[in-house]
């Protein structure tokens, strides 16, 4: 059975687009990142020495990102 994906991920070069598609995804962000948090449209901005952490930090959550 395919567990519903709930982030998809951009690598868009000088940043990474993260990109919340389900609602505990949505959830997700705004408990964990900042409020400050740099939004391109719904994908938050994340610079590149950030989205491994932040990766590592979704699954532990038991959410699945793409």
């Amino acid at each position: 059975m395919n567990k519903q994906v709930d982030f998809r991920v951009a690598n868009e070069g000088t940043i990474f687009l993260l990109r919340p598609v389900s609602d505990a995804g949505k959830e997700w962000v705004t408990e964990h990142l900042p409020d400050d948090v740099t939004m391109w449209g719904e994908a938050a901005v994340v610079e590149h020495h950030f989205i491994g952490d932040i990766v590592e930090g979704i699954q532990g959550d038991g959410l699945v990102v793409q």
